[in-house]
């Protein structure tokens, strides 16, 4: 049964080689000319306002989580309506328990005021 997911390995393990090879193969060769221009962050060919890593504020990041979140959680609910007749009433109470437990996490995240733009 393993012998099936040889060629996966055999492609896995090619492809991680080569990635490998590759880096190595551009840090040994490649040119190597640093100078204070070329080390400064480029900006679409404009000068640099401010520091180049700013803080962004962590609403940002709760907000893609929370997209993500949900966008993954909801993708369930397509081969639930592919299969709804032959579940029958199970399936039905087993899909409601989840979008409840969806809904609950989004009131939360709704409470918590994660959805409000500033």
């Amino acid at each position: 049964m393993l012998i099936n997911y040889l060629p996966i390995l055999i492609l896995l393990v090619i492809s991680t080689v080569m990635a490998v090879v590759v880096i190595m193969l551009g840090a040994i060769i490649g040119p190597r000319h640093p100078t204070p221009r070329k080390l400064q962050p480029y900006e679409s060919g404009m000068t640099l306002i401010g520091p180049a890593q700013r803080r962004f504020p962590i609403k940002f990041y709760f907000i893609a989580v929370l997209f993500i979140l949900f966008d993954v959680e909801i993708i369930f609910l397509y081969p639930w309506a592919v299969v709804f007749r032959q579940l029958g009433w199970f399936g039905f109470i087993e899909m409601l328990i989840f979008v409840g437990i969806l809904l609950v996490g989004y009131i939360y995240a709704w409470r918590q005021g994660a959805l409000e733009w500033e």
